[in-house]
């Protein structure tokens, strides 16, 4: 049997809206218990739930319940206060991580509580301050997806710059079912039209996306969206009705499971990623994997994932966007060219590379 464990924390799994850190959770865990060194297991742990399926990850031993649930355990935790996690590394896939365990190590998916703290709770801010800036402080090792988000956090940490390691995230593999086309009718998407997909909250600029719609460059597309609300009460029918889009051009589709996110991807015109800030952009990567073209803002990290793959438009600005929208829809060279640079991308990332970086940062000494 192994002697040794890495215990991750997999809390995100269980989240009502696991967005793409809970997918990041999934897919990480399950590359480093399929890389696992000769007499390593990886082990999994969450706060205490009934329900533990979401959070059951092939190869890895677990879940294992902690003796708190969310709330609390978020609580504990950010006041340095136990339970503690066994295992001889701890790898905490989000910063929910304990305060006094000097083996782990701590993924940082963005710095947006410091960048952008109006797109998110006063609640959350400061949560994430705090639980960060204690990472950075005492965590083995921080892991962030890309250099835009070490540049921030070096910038807001200098002394402890040297923590900081970026690995990139990985690509999940979406095959379209047999029966994509019957899925996509069973969604109510029409022959074309534009995807989204992203929690639904202030951060992801879906405001300015249905400002674009309502542009004449866009004519009258249709825009169908796949994520569940978040925090911020975002009311994309409401928005809609202000900006002058009816109704029948939007479609939301709340949360899809992987075949029916892949039916979805493969009939779209284009993935439309208008983020105000991203720590790296999971959407993005899965589109170019999938062939999709791809429209993104130029938020940092989404410039850094793309590498020229995508067409980029200034955040916040609606015009350039339906500029965007227009072209794409119309251009079926541009649209080519941006399928083909989007899978050349694509190839450059791996949930197996991502472990596998991991995994020495865990064994180094």
């Amino acid at each position: 049997m192994p002697d040794k464990k890495l215990t991750v924390i997999v809390e995100q799994c269980l989240s009502p809206v696991p967005g793409g850190t809970g997918r990041y959770a999934t897919q990480i865990t399950a590359a480093l218990a399929a890389s696992a060194p000769a007499g390593w297991q990886v082990r999994t742990v969450t706060a205490w739930h009934r329900d533990l399926t979401r959070a059951r990850i092939d190869g890895a031993d677990g879940p294992h319940r902690l003796p708190a649930g969310h709330r609390v355990l978020n609580q504990l935790w950010r006041r340095g206060l136990p339970p503690t996690v066994r295992g001889a590394a701890v790898h905490a896939t989000t910063p929910l991580a304990p305060g006094r365990q000097g083996n782990a190590v701590v993924t940082v998916h963005d710095a947006v509580p410091w960048t952008h703290p109006e797109t998110l709770s006063p609640q959350g801010v400061a949560w994430h301050r705090d639980m960060v800036g204690r990472s950075m402080q005492r965590a083995r090792a921080i892991v962030v997806p890309s250099q835009a988000v070490a540049d921030d956090l070096a910038g807001l940490f200098p002394a402890s710059s040297r923590r900081l390691h970026v690995v990139p995230h990985g690509v999940t593999a979406m095959d379209p079912p047999v029966d994509a086309m019957a899925r996509r009718k069973r969604m109510g998407l029409p022959a074309a039209y534009f995807l989204s997909v992203a929690t639904l909250e202030p951060r992801k600029g879906l405001d300015v996306l249905i400002q674009a719609l309502a542009r004449p460059a866009a004519g009258d597309a249709v825009l169908a969206i796949a994520g569940q609300p978040g925090w911020g009460g975002v009311d994309l029918l409401a928005t809609a009705a202000a900006a002058g889009v009816p109704p029948e051009r939007l479609r939301l589709l709340g949360r899809l499971d992987d075949d029916d996110l892949a039916s979805a991807l493969q009939g779209a015109t284009a993935l439309v990623a208008p983020s105000r800030s991203e720590g790296f952009g999971l959407p993005v990567l899965e589109a170019f994997a999938a062939g999709v073209p791809v429209i993104s803002s130029d938020a940092p990290a989404l410039v850094e994932l793309s590498a020229g793959a995508a067409m980029v438009t200034p955040r916040e600005n609606a015009v350039e966007l339906a500029d965007a929208l227009a072209a794409v829809h119309t251009d079926a060279n541009l649209r080519d060219g941006l399928r083909d640079r989007g899978l050349a991308r694509a190839r450059d990332f791996s949930w197996h590379r991502a472990a596998t970086t991991l995994w020495e940062l865990h064994l180094s000494r």
